[in-house]
């Protein structure tokens, strides 16, 4: 079956519930912590359902983070259909990164926490972490540009180390680390912290 009719294919519940259990168990205890058997027990599949979706725990692992990412992109578009300016897409975007750092169950980035955990950059489950960072720093610096700064890729660049700041501070630290992402994202685009709110 070829990459764009398995796209197409409808996803089965054993799949999508196998999903659901290693999205959750992945990023509350870590991937190497969780093992088949235990997915497979409570994702209530057999041995089988697993191996037919999943030929390995990678396979389930790369699907996992390809999910985060098709969430995050849809919520990114989603947010900035809604306002009417980049600036305002951008306030928007660091608001969001603040909420979720202060939220219930935080435990850092998805992506951050499964590159520790993935050290080979040839791996797959690295290439699909990279995939995720380099639209996520393309559509800051689209962003930017729109907002007419003279060098939107070292603004991007910028605002993707304030976030992973955040994201790996916030889950230290607590919710002092969306202050400073706020402080840092205004002072990168050149402007005072309360010129959108």
């Amino acid at each position: 079956m070829d990459a764009v009719t398995d796209r197409a294919a409808p996803r089965s519940q054993p799949r999508e519930r196998l999903l659901e259990t290693a999205s959750h168990l992945f990023y509350a205890e870590g991937i190497q912590a969780v093992g088949v058997d235990r997915l497979i027990a409570e994702g209530a599949v057999t041995k089988a359902t697993f191996y037919r979706h999943f030929p390995s725990k990678d396979d389930l692992v790369v699907a996992y983070l390809r999910g985060r990412d098709a969430a995050i992109r849809a919520q990114f578009a989603a947010g900035t259909a809604e306002v009417a300016s980049p600036e305002q897409a951008l306030d928007l975007l660091v608001a969001g990164i603040a909420d979720e750092t202060c939220g219930a169950g935080f435990r850092g980035c998805p992506f951050i926490n499964a590159a520790a955990e993935y050290p080979d950059p040839q791996h797959p489950v690295r290439q699909a972490i990279d995939e995720h960072r380099s639209w996520f720093r393309d559509a800051l610096t689209s962003l930017a540009a729109a907002c007419g700064h003279p060098d939107p890729p070292a603004v991007a660049a910028m605002l993707v180390l304030l976030r992973d700041g955040a994201m790996v501070g916030g889950y230290l630290d607590g919710p002092a680390a969306s202050d400073a992402l706020a402080r840092g994202a205004h002072a990168v685009l050149g402007e005072p912290a309360s010129a959108h709110h």
